[in-house]
């Protein structure tokens, strides 16, 4: 049994469950399947719009499909909420991101 098919198993029993979708969105991502890990990681965002770590994959896959400047709204949402739960970590890397896309 894959990864993929595992998660789509736990999933089965916690279809919300923040942690289980982000895995399966970045196992999608990481098998080039953009499309498919987009739609979960907006899900993601709609439904547990503080799961922070969703803001920068979410933002990678963007530059990836080429598409800047949602990327970096993307990119600003996930910093001004990392500001607001004092995730100083997660705060870092996206402002590096996002710094790294505007001066690239």
């Amino acid at each position: 049994m894959s990864r993929i098919d595992q998660l789509m198993a736990f999933l089965k029993e916690s279809p919300d469950d923040a942690f289980l979708n982000y895995a399966l969105a970045t196992e999608y991502m990481g098998l080039g399947y953009d499309d498919k890990a987009e739609v979960i990681f907006r899900k993601l965002l709609e439904i547990h719009p503080d799961y922070i770590a969703t803001y920068y994959h979410l933002g990678k896959l963007l530059e990836r499909k080429a598409d800047k400047d949602t990327a970096i709204l993307i990119y600003e949402k996930g910093i001004e909420k990392a500001k607001k739960m004092v995730e100083r970590h997660s705060l870092s890397e996206l402002q590096s991101a996002l710094l790294e896309l505007q001066y690239d």
